[in-house]
């Protein structure tokens, strides 16, 4: 029992009836950033875990210099 052309038909026409041919690419975009940034997360991205610590380290440079 799998998908056939006429099933993933029908779910294309019904996503284009409730979000809109305008609006596709934009929500189509948001899925792909979202995807991308899960994928980001799951493998513990080096980038995303070294700006938080050198944001840590500039507001406590902040305080010292008060």
């Amino acid at each position: 029992m799998g998908l056939s052309i006429w099933h993933v038909l029908v779910v294309l026409i019904v996503v284009l009836v409730i979000f809109g041919a305008g609006k596709l690419p934009h929500v189509m975009g948001d899925l792909g950033k979202g995807i991308r940034n899960f994928k980001a997360g799951l493998t513990g991205d080096a980038a995303d875990k070294s700006e938080p610590t050198q944001q840590i380290s500039d507001k406590t440079d902040d305080k010292k210099s008060s």
